[in-house]
C-alpha cells in the first residue's frame, strides 16, 4: 500500500512538474509575441500619427468596431471547442473547415453588401469603401479558425509567438510604407489586411485541410453544445463592454466620452498586458484535465494566488498614482479624467483574477457556466450603466457603479465555479486571495500619509516614492511570510555568475 501511495505521489509530481513547465514555456512565448507586438504597434502608430490626420483614424475606428461585431460570427466558438475536444478526427476536422470557409465567405459578402448602409447612416462615402476592402478580413479570419486552433490544442506557443511577430514586422511595414507612398487613411487597414492573410498562409501551410463541399453538420452537432454556450457569451460580453460608451457619447456628450474612455483604456492596460499573456495558454494546458476537476481546480488556484498577489497590490498603487498616471501618459488637458481612473482602478485587481475564469470553464468543458456568468454580468453591467448616467448623471457615479457590478460579478462567477463547475468548497478559492489582500491593506496604510505629505510635488519624484514604498513592502511581506525567497534566489544566481567567471 505504501509503495502504491509512494508511486501515486511521484506521478502526481511529474504530471504537476510538467504542467508548470508547459505553463511557464507557453506563458514565455506568449508574452515575448504580446510585448514585442507592444513596441512595434507603438511605433506604427507614432509613424502614422505622424502622417495621418484624426479624421483619418477615426473613420477607420468606426469601421474596425463594425467588423469587430461581424467577426463574432466567423468563429462561432468553434476555436475554442476544437481545442477542448482532443478526439475530432482529422475527417471531422476537415467538414468543420468547410463549414467556416462557407459561413466566412457568406458573412463577408453581407459585410460587403451592408458596406452601402453603414457610408449612408454616418454619411461617409470613403467609410464604405474601407468596409468593402475589410471584408476580406472576414473570409480569412473564418477560414483560419481550424487552422489556427490546432496550434493551440497541440501547445506550439513557441510557433504562434514567432510567427505573430514575423505579421507584426510585416504588417507594420506595409502601413508605413503605404502611409509614406501617400495612400492616406488606406494605410490603417494594411496591416489588418496584411495580417489575415499571412496568419492563414501560415497556418494552413503548417496545419493544411481539405475543403469539401459540405456545411459539415455531423463533425458540429459533436462541439455544438460546448461552442453555443461560447458564442452566445461572446456575443453578450461584446455588447456588454461597449454599451457604456455608446450610452455616453448619446446622453451626456463627446467630451465626457473621451474622458471616460481615456480612463476606462489606462484601467485596462494592466489587463491587457498580464492577464493576456497567461489566459491563452491556460485553456489548451488545462483542457487536459477537463475529467479531473480536482486536479484542475488545485492547479487554478496556484494562478489565482499569483493573480492576486499582482492585481490586488496594484489596484492600490494605481489608485494613488492615478494623477499622476494620466499626467504623464496623455497630459494636462486629460485632468479630468483623473477621478474616474482612480474609481476604476479599485476593480483592476478583481478584474486581473476574473479575466482568467473564462479559460477555466472552457478547460473544464462547462461553456454553459460561462454563458450564466456572462449572462448575469451583462444585466447587472447595464444596469450599472443605466443607473450611473441616467439617475446620477456622473461619470464618477457610471465609475463607481460599474466597480460595484464587477465586484458583485466576481463573488458570483467563482460562486458558480466552486459550486457547479468544480463541485468544491469556495473556501478554497477565499484562502488564496487573503495573503494578497493583507499585502494591499498594508500598502494602503503607508501610502495614505504619503498622498497628502507629497501633494505639491513634483510627479515624477511622487510616482517613483510611492512605487518605491510600495514594491518594498511587497517584497518584504513576500520574504517575510515564504511566499517566495528573493534573497535565496538572488543569491542562487549571483553563486552561479561567480562560478562561471571563475
Amino acid at each position: 500500500t505504501q509503495g502504491y501511495s509512494s508511486a501515486a505521489s511521484d506521478v502526481y509530481k511529474r504530471q504537476a512538474n510538467n504542467i508548470k513547465r508547459q505553463l511557464f514555456s507557453g506563458v514565455f512565448y506568449t508574452a515575448l509575441a504580446k510585448y514585442s507586438g507592444i513596441i512595434i504597434s507603438l511605433v506604427v502608430a507614432g509613424i502614422l500619427a505622424r502622417l495621418l490626420s484624426p479624421d483619418d483614424f477615426g473613420i477607420v475606428a468606426i469601421a474596425t468596431v463594425i467588423i469587430a461585431f461581424f467577426n463574432l460570427f466567423t468563429d462561432m466558438g468553434v476555436s475554442p471547442a476544437i481545442v477542448q475536444h482532443k478526439s475530432l478526427t482529422k475527417e471531422e476536422l476537415s467538414d468543420i473547415f468547410s463549414f467556416t470557409v462557407w459561413t466566412g465567405m457568406a458573412i463577408s459578402l453581407l459585410f460587403f453588401a451592408a458596406s452601402w448602409l453603414i457610408a449612408r447612416y454616418y454619411d461617409s462615402k470613403i467609410l464604405g469603401t474601407l468596409c468593402q476592402l475589410l471584408s476580406v478580413n472576414l473570409f480569412f479570419a473564418s477560414a483560419t479558425i481550424v487552422p489556427g486552433a490546432l496550434f493551440y490544442r497541440n501547445k506550439e506557443f513557441k510557433y504562434i509567438a514567432v510567427r505573430s511577430f514575423i505579421i507584426q514586422i510585416a504588417g507594420g511595414a506595409g502601413a508605413v510604407t503605404a502611409a509614406l507612398c501617400g495612400a492616406g487613411l488606406y494605410a490603417l487597414i494594411i496591416t489588418p489586411i496584411i495580417s489575415s492573410i499571412l496568419i492563414f498562409v501560415i497556418s494552413y501551410q503548417r496545419y493544411p485541410q481539405r475543403l469539401h463541399f459540405t456545411w459539415g453538420l455531423t463533425a458540429l452537432r459533436k462541439i455544438f453544445s460546448y461552442s453555443a454556450y461560447q458564442f452566445l457569451f461572446n456575443v453578450i460580453n461584446y455588447f456588454s463592454r461597449n454599451l457604456d460608451k455608446l450610452l455616453i457619447g448619446k446622453h451626456m456628450s463627446m467630451s465626457d466620452l473621451g474622458y471616460y474612455e481615456k480612463s476606462y483604456r489606462l484601467m485596462m492596460l494592466p489587463l491587457q498586458n498580464i492577464t493576456q499573456v497567461i489566459t491563452p495558454v491556460m485553456h489548451p494546458i488545462f483542457s487536459d484535465f477537463q475529467n479531473d476537476k480536482a486536479k484542475l481546480a488545485a492547479s487554478y488556484e496556484r494562478i489565482i494566488r499569483i493573480l492576486s498577489f499582482i492585481g490586488l497590490p496594484l489596484s492600490v498603487l494605481l489608485f494613488f498614482t492615478a494623477e499622476e498616471v494620466t499626467l504623464i501618459i496623455f497630459g494636462d488637458q486629460w485632468m479630468p479624467s483623473v477621478p474616474v481612473f482612480r474609481i476604476l482602478s479599485l476593480s483592476v485587481g478583481i478584474q486581473i483574477i476574473l479575466s482568467s475564469s473564462g479559460s477555466i470553464f472552457q478547460a473544464a468543458g462547462d461553456t454553459r457556466s460561462l454563458f450564466v456568468c456572462g449572462v448575469f454580468s451583462s444585466i447587472l453591467n447595464v444596469t450599472g450603466m443605466l443607473v450611473g448616467i441616467f439617475y446620477f448623471g456622473t461619470l464618477t457615479a457610471v465609475a463607481t457603479c460599474i466597480v460595484l457590478t464587477f465586484t458583485v460579478n466576481f463573488a458570483q462567477c467563482y460562486w458558480q465555479m466552486y459550486h457547479v463547475t468544480f463541485r468544491r468548497n469556495v473556501w478554497s478559492f477565499i484562502r488564496q486571495l487573503l495573503s494578497p489582500l493583507a499585502i494591499s491593506g498594508l500598502i494602503v496604510l503607508c501610502l495614505l500619509p504619503v498622498q497628502y505629505a507629497m501633494e505639491e510635488m513634483n510627479i515624477f519624484v511622487t510616482i517613483i516614492t510611492k512605487s518605491m514604498i510600495s514594491f518594498t513592502i511587497f517584497g518584504g511581506y513576500i520574504q517575510v511570510t515564504h511566499e517566495y525567497d528573493i534573497i535565496g534566489k538572488v543569491k542562487s544566481i549571483a553563486g552561479k555568475y561567480i562560478k562561471k567567471t571563475e
